[in-house]
């Protein structure tokens, strides 16, 4: 897009493009997200950025009508396998609050300078400013939703001090972090305890739900998952590891119109905030832009009849990495219910007990280096089988394989190639779901080649579904029933 085209699709108010582009304008000092329902303003007024870091850095203050700081992240940051869109994964998941630019760089393998540099560059903010923003955000979202004291909410959204944090608010919302908190139009107010943090998760376009929820539920495994009411208003929950603690997020489906997901967070502690609801945004796929999938996926004529099918398919990804690698192992060669099986033993033989159980919430998943020294015996399955899981699990407990958000994607593939027992369908999976890839086709899928069969495709037809192969392959899987699903799984490539 050019400046005249972002300007067309304000004039429209086009929500296609919220969290794509920002807007600001001269005359008011505020920037707003293409969707604002304000007048336009002139086109002479209007400055243009690539993100609300750098909207903020240039003096412009969040609108108060259209919190342009609550839209779906970028889809470019996903799709994007540079050093920019992994240094943006990276700070979506809270580095820079935990490790610092430096920290940021080590990961990426540059150094400060150059990230600073290239971020800059292309985004018109470092990392600390988009750090900033993302704090400014979670700080905003718990002062409208809990009665926690300004200090708690400061350290909970990674400010280093209370001054910070209020020149921060003040800077990018014009108003104290008082004013913000009475602002909220009634809500009530909840605590960050037993109520949990209550979050909408924004997301654009359609959004598939029901076969997202489907797809969680087929694989849960017992104690940290579980799927609870009827389609199209059922809550997934689940456990999750965190920098600082542990949580459980619960998320419910929600058919129809909306734009967001209904989300609570109990978190042991709240300074996991950011970092939780972004595991949360990869594992149901919200910052998908579904328009430019079905633009290109919907152009193959043997495709499209599953496209139109099936609009706002998401491609469910990880809410840990680590967790998701060793759950593809479990389920090399075996049915999804095999795998499930087996995942439901690892989890009772080696998971770690929450302190209080939450419904059937009881442990969250165990850490890799524990079941790299695991004797495993309890669990059946075959020795090479056995083998791979602690080889995998040694892998990414001393770092020979990186599955962070900011890993480099075809390194960590050629990474897990290397190991013994990890072959080419594991390696595409955990691409696929663990490190977000959007272009990932497992070629050697049993249901992948059923389905290109059942619609005259071939993989050189799927060429042509570059970026975008990842949710052709939901596509393909979605083709077939749930039952011929689990059973053609069974007939995988050799792993070993």
């Amino acid at each position: 897009m050019n400046e005249e085209s972002r300007y067309e699709a304000v004039c429209s108010r086009d929500g296609r493009f919220d969290g794509e582009f920002f807007f600001a304008v001269a005359t008011t000092g505020i920037y707003c997200r293409p969707s604002c329902p304000a007048v336009t303003p002139k086109r002479k007024n209007v400055r243009f950025y690539p993100t609300a870091a750098a909207a903020q850095g240039s003096g412009f203050r969040a609108c108060r009508r259209c919190r342009p700081d609550a839209v779906p992240g970028s889809a470019e940051w996903n799709a994007r396998a540079d050093v920019v869109g992994r240094a943006m994964r990276l700070i979506g998941d809270g580095v820079v609050d935990r490790e610092g630019v430096a920290g940021l760089a080590a990961r990426l393998g540059y150094s400060a300078r150059q990230v600073q540099r290239q971020l800059n560059a292309e985004l018109g903010a470092g990392p600390v400013a988009l750090a900033r923003a993302q704090r400014a955000h979670t700080a905003r979202v718990l002062l409208r939703t809990t009665q926690l004291q300004s200090a708690e909410i400061a350290f909970a959204a990674g400010f280093a001090s209370v001054r910070q944090f209020n020149d921060t608010i003040r800077t990018i919302y014009a108003g104290t972090p008082s004013e913000l908190r009475a602002a909220r139009q009634g809500r009530a107010a909840r605590d960050g305890g037993p109520g949990g943090v209550p979050l909408r998760l924004a997301y654009r376009g359609p959004y598939a739900s029901t076969e997202l929820f489907d797809y969680l539920g087929r694989r849960a495994i017992a104690g940290i998952e579980e799927l609870t009411g009827e389609p199209g208003g059922r809550t997934y929950r689940r456990t999750l590891r965190l920098p600082h603690g542990t949580g459980i997020a619960e998320i419910r489906e929600r058919t129809g119109e909306g734009g967001w997901l209904e989300c609570r967070l109990h978190l042991s502690e709240l300074r996991d905030l950011t970092t939780a609801t972004q595991r949360v945004r990869r594992l149901f796929d919200l910052d998908a832009d579904p328009y430019a999938v079905a633009e290109r996926l919907g152009a193959d004529p043997l495709l499209n009849a599953l496209v139109e099918r099936r609009p706002g398919l998401r491609a469910p990804g990880a809410a840990d990495e680590h967790e998701l690698a060793v759950r593809a192992v479990l389920g090399q060669q075996v049915s999804v219910a095999a795998g499930q099986k087996l995942g439901n033993a690892l989890v009772a033989a080696y998971g770690e007990q929450l302190p209080a159980p939450s419904g059937g919430l009881t442990h969250v998943f165990p850490q890799t280096g524990e079941l790299a020294e695991a004797p495993l015996a309890d669990l059946r399955m075959p020795d090479s089988r056995r083998v791979a899981l602690r080889t995998i699990s040694a892998a990414l407990a001393d770092g020979t394989v990186r599955l962070d958000p900011g890993a480099d994607r075809d390194q960590a593939e050629e990474d897990l190639l290397s190991l013994r027992g990890i072959g080419p369908w594991t390696a595409g999976y955990i691409r696929m779901r663990a490190l977000g890839d959007p272009d990932v086709l497992p070629t050697g899928d049993a249901a992948v080649r059923a389905g290109l069969e059942r619609i005259g495709a071939s993989t050189a037809d799927a060429g042509g579904w570059r970026p975008w192969r990842t949710y052709a392959t939901h596509h393909l899987w979605n083709a077939k029933s749930t039952s011929s699903i689990s059973s053609s799984i069974k007939e995988r490539n050799d792993d070993r």
